[in-house]
């Protein structure tokens, strides 16, 4: 533990049963930002429960790097698992290094560069359907955009338009209230109110469609010779198919209906924890995605001059043609701008890990089985780490400006053990797209845009961005 001096403080305006839920809910940046005025470590209220949210760099790293210490568990967790299943982003310390290290070779660089070839094709497809002037629904679109291109990477499968559409709307109803159903109290929950009730027909839906999904996928996959499918590449449908296979030892069959029933229920367990790593690899790879990608777009559309370079930087670079996969390396203000933005409105803003152990924070005692709340806003808009954190300004990236930056200060993946697996795949394909607009169009807010965030929902996104996109005048 750093030895540096800390300050901890209470938040007022605790609501009797409901905490700081209230603030949480309606203005959770707002909220999140004004944290740190009151120390470097600060207690606030979940419903009656007190709960501890790092506000300074140096804390936030020792809470996500001791995943021993400060672990995904307690009763948050518990009904966080309810709804996303036991996957690689949900699942407690214990499973985490071996889900973890079988998803892995799924995002090795050879295979990013291999899925690269799928999201230009499917980034390709959108802009190519769009006229010399639009006017869209930002999230929506690139949401199907996201979850198209995740289904055909890392699934080698196809989906249609319809099962777009019905997993989108299933997301969008089980994810959108996803904190309210961690934080409310559990009384509220069983009662048979009608967003309730939607809730629990969208998580059955989404788990029908998840399973379909996935016996389509499974079913090409073990048409394939087991050599030509390694041949083919590690995806994460074929490593997650060799961890079923393991599950139930060969010759299982003569060791007796014992051995039998062992050989059952170990498969059984892992067909549960695929259909787990679908749900949280489709979430993740989706809503991040278009998360991100909607932000970017509201920034450059608010920002005219970080617009023009990026406009500049893809004339440049690409002259006209689309972005490949070896044209990245060379777009460093695209990749500022993807940073820029995740440190302004990261997707993941807010996550829960309980302390395992008794320990020390900040200077203060923390008892077994306390909560952290972990969230890079109050770190990411700090005045005190990033000079003007309220302004986008994708410079605040440039090389010679983050050396000065303190450990810690980004933490738009996470950091440590538990960082994101995929941030190079949502990267890549933020850049692709970024890129491919930039390239044709130039984009501004049209009447109409709500950008307050969608209530609680599990992945921070504006609940109504439309964007105008103009063809430029090089392409007319």
């Amino acid at each position: 533990m750093s030895s540096q001096p800390f300050t901890t403080g209470t938040v007022p305006g605790a609501l009797p049963g409901l905490g700081h839920i209230w603030p949480l809910m309606r203005r959770p940046i707002e909220f999140l930002t004004s944290l740190p005025d009151h120390g470097d470590l600060v207690e606030i209220r979940l419903g009656p429960t007190p709960v501890y949210v790092p506000c300074h760099p140096e804390l936030l790293r020792q809470t996500l790097t001791d995943d021993r210490t400060f672990d995904k568990g307690g009763k948050y967790y518990d009904r966080a698992r309810a709804m996303a299943g036991n996957g690689v982003a949900t699942c407690a310390h214990k499973d985490h290094r071996r889900q973890r290290r079988l998803l892995q070779p799924a995002f090795h660089p050879s295979r990013l560069e291999a899925y690269a070839t799928t999201m230009e094709q499917e980034v390709k497809a959108l802009t190519d359907s769009w006229g010399d002037a639009e006017v869209v629904d930002a999230y929506p679109v690139l949401y199907a955009l996201a979850l198209r291109t995740v289904t055909r990477t890392l699934f080698s499968t196809r989906v249609t338009d319809e099962v777009v559409a019905d997993i989108q709307r299933s997301f969008d109803i089980a994810f959108s209230g996803f904190f309210r159903q961690m934080f409310m109290p559990p009384a509220l929950l069983r009662l048979p109110l009608p967003a309730n009730l939607r809730h629990q027909r969208a998580l059955r839906n989404l788990n029908a469609i998840v399973d379909r999904v996935l016996r389509d996928a499974t079913a090409g996959q073990e048409s394939v010779p087991g050599q030509d499918r390694e041949a083919a590449g590690r995806n994460v449908l074929s490593v997650l198919l060799a961890s079923r296979e393991s599950a139930a030892p060969a010759g299982t069959a003569d060791t007796g209906a014992e051995g039998a029933a062992q050989g059952g229920d170990a498969a059984g367990a892992a067909d549960a924890e695929i259909h787990d790593q679908v749900v949280t690899v489709l979430a993740a790879g989706s809503e991040t995605v278009a998360s991100t990608l909607t932000w970017a777009l509201y920034l450059l559309s608010r920002n005219p001059a970080a617009q023009r370079r990026l406009q500049e930087e893809a004339d440049t670079v690409l002259g006209g043609r689309p972005a490949r996969w070896d044209d990245l390396p060379h777009l460093p203000h695209t990749h500022r701008v993807i940073t820029e933005t995740i440190r302004l409105y990261p997707p993941g803003w807010l996550f829960t890990r309980v302390t395992t152990k008794a320990v020390i924070l900040a200077g203060r005692h923390l008892k077994a089985g306390t909560t952290v709340v972990i969230s890079p806003v109050p770190v990411h808009r700090n005045t005190a780490v990033f000079r003007r954190a309220a302004d986008f300004d994708p410079d605040r990236w440039l090389p010679e400006r983050t050396s000065a930056l303190p450990r810690g200060a980004f933490a738009g993946f996470g950091t440590g053990p538990r960082k994101c697996v995929g941030d190079g795949f949502g990267v890549a394909e933020c850049a692709l797209a970024l890129t491919a607009v930039a390239s044709h169009w130039t984009v501004r807010c049209a009447p109409g845009a709500d950008t307050r965030p969608v209530p609680l929902a599990a992945f921070y996104r504006p609940r109504r961005l439309r964007l105008e996109l103009n063809r430029r005048r090089h392409d007319a």
